[in-house]
């Protein structure tokens, strides 16, 4: 059962339990009449913040400090998050930089910070079916000393500890699920409406969303956010190439604690991608015998057929990955969507009214493998632009292009620029992106712009036909073979239920496709549902109709499976899945992830 609506304005704090709560001091609502009859709640701050992730909850930190250290009048501050608590739904690696941090919190380590494991080896493999290679030199990119490995989980619950503790409210169970205009000036967002059955009629429990207004907003809502996807289409702030995403697949183990050495960081390239995938594998080692075993693939991938799950569990059935994993225990089981396109994918980030930031902007290196600490440090850069604007009473889009400056000006741009054709270079082969990675010291990033491609991901898939014609691999063979043991590697489902998720069931389902009746015929002969297999959570099935008719297949969506990585919404080769926000505190629970 949901919980009482009331619930939805808590403030989850506690890093440890993520169970501490307290009312938040929202100045009085008001009531306005909506056209659909029903009586919204509004409320109003000075600056609201959509997403409790490293990104918003820096913006939130640093906007304590401000009002600390400039004084003058209050800002009403507040965070809405989607997940039943804080850290809910945050999935990463992780390793992290601390330099965000460093500039967030100096004395992070005295305020008790789970940041506790530096990494003490990194070692690069090359694989093959059978064997590896150990790269004889870790390239300076990749190289990890003055990193910490972490649990993004227990970082962003400590976090909102933080900002808690210094007065910010956060209002865990908010799905954001409309962004609020007067014209293109973003005036606030409203929340998602509670006790709707799955038809869409109201509940004993019903209560509607609310509508939160703000001077400034600031989207944290991660990759592929539903507000931020809806805000750069409506307003074309598009950047100059489209975003490229990758799914990441985590799963959390228990093994001998001897096995792999706390600290312990290992990347794979190679096996059992081809050339023409994006992607690796990547083992690091936690306290305690903990072991954190995931796999990224590129959602830009050219075969329909490809399953960037069953990949994963071709990674694990590898000599040198299994040989970690026997005998231990899976314990957790994530995935989520990552922005790697890089800088010149970055759309602009200030609008009238708002700001962008962190995974839903794209501020992330995927060269390095890290974005945590440039979320952080573009949080940082929305609270000073949103604090100043909010005292000088100018919102906007010229004031808050200040943002933009300060990106420009700091060390993100400097990280960001040099590999912003990184990822678009290995849309070329495996050979050309290592090529253009290699050469990044030398060129400044730069790559022939007749080799950099356009395309957004979706739009790289071949059609079945074109893809599969003579010479190519059997549809079932060397890109998606693979033995579920139970033991080392597990199906779908399995993995499903280590992921914490949990969903009211009875409810609107919240991936919308528009037209299933091309799911059913031209996806079905053109592409064969790929839907079925990117999706890493058996959300999407194909069943036969059963009524005799001959008719064929129909999609069936189980949404409660649903972990919020949105690959669907990303990968759908007909851009006709929508993914919108179920009710608040549906999801994932990552805990220690």
């Amino acid at each position: 059962m949901p919980r009482p609506p009331s619930s939805r304005w808590r403030t989850s704090v506690s890093w440890a339990t993520c169970s501490r709560s307290c009312r938040p001091s929202f100045p009085p609502s008001t009531l306005t009449p909506e056209e659909d009859g029903l009586e919204r709640a509004t409320r109003e701050v000075d600056v609201l913040i959509v997403g409790g992730g490293p990104a918003g909850l820096s913006a939130a930190i640093r906007l304590a400090a401000l009002q600390k250290s400039e004084g003058g009048e209050p800002l009403a501050v507040a965070v809405l998050e989607k997940g039943r608590q804080s850290g809910s739904h945050l999935l990463s690696g992780a390793v992290l930089d601390p330099s965000g941090l460093d500039e967030l919190l100096p004395d992070w380590k005295t305020r008790g910070a789970p940041v506790e494991t530096p990494v003490q080896d990194d070692r690069i493999y090359y694989l093959t079916e059978r064997s590896q290679l150990r790269l004889p030199f870790t390239p300076a990119p990749l190289r990890n000393r003055g990193n910490y490995v972490i649990s993004l989980n227990q970082f962003g619950c400590w976090l909102s500890d933080q900002a808690e503790a210094e007065g910010i409210d956060i209002c865990t169970e908010s799905a954001g699920t409309e962004v609020l205009y007067e014209g293109n000036r973003v005036v606030g967002v409203r929340t998602g409406d509670w006790g709707l059955d799955a038809q869409g009629e109201r509940k004993g429990t019903f209560e509607p969303g609310v509508d939160i207004k703000a001077a400034v907003t600031i989207l944290a809502d991660g990759a592929r956010g539903n507000l931020t996807k809806t805000l750069i289409r409506k307003v074309g702030l598009e950047g100059p190439t489209p975003q490229a995403f990758a799914i990441g697949i985590k799963e959390l183990w228990e093994i001998p604690p001897d096995r792999v050495e706390s600290g312990t960081v290992v990347h794979t390239l190679g096996y059992p991608l081809r050339s023409e995938e994006f992607g690796g594998g990547f083992i690091y080692g936690m306290p305690e015998g903990r072991l954190a075993v995931g796999f990224v693939v590129g959602l830009d991938y050219r075969d329909p057929l490809f399953d960037p799950h069953m990949a994963f569990q071709r990674f694990k059935q590898h000599p040198v990955v299994s040989a970690v994993l026997r005998s231990g225990q899976m314990t957790r089981y994530g995935a989520k969507a990552i922005p790697e396109g890089g800088w010149r994918a970055l759309p602009r980030c200030h609008v009238d009214g708002a700001l962008i930031v962190g995974d839903a902007a794209g501020f992330l290196n995927s060269l390095r493998l890290k974005g945590i600490h440039l979320a952080m440090k573009s949080g940082i850069c929305a609270a000073d632009t949103a604090f100043e604007a909010v005292r000088e009473g100018d919102v906007s889009a010229a004031k808050l292009a200040r943002f933009q400056r300060r990106v420009n000006a700091g060390s993100v741009r400097r990280e960001l620029f040099p590999v912003r054709n990184v990822h678009q270079a290995f849309r070329a082969g495996f050979f050309a992106g290592a090529v253009c990675a290699g050469l990044v010291p030398l060129t400044g990033g730069w790559w022939p712009r007749g080799l950099l491609s356009s395309e957004t991901g979706h739009e790289r898939m071949v059609r079945l036909d074109r893809y599969y014609r003579a010479g190519r691999p059997d549809p079932e063979g060397a890109s998606n073979a693979a033995t579920v043991d139970g033991t080392v590697t597990f199906d779908r489902l399995t993995n499903v239920n280590r992921s914490g998720t949990r969903h009211e069931e009875d409810q609107p389902v919240h991936l919308l496709v528009e037209g299933t009746d091309v799911c059913r015929t031209r996806c079905r002969e053109e592409y064969g549902n790929p839907c079925v297999r990117f999706c890493p959570a058996n959300v999407y099935e194909m069943m036969s109709d059963g009524d005799g008719s001959g008719a064929g297949h129909r999609l069936h969506i189980t949404a409660s499976n649903c972990v919020h990585c949105r690959t669907c919404d990303i990968m759908d080769p007909y851009q006709i899945i929508n993914w919108v926000p179920p009710e608040g505190g549906g999801g994932p629970a990552y805990e220690g992830m």
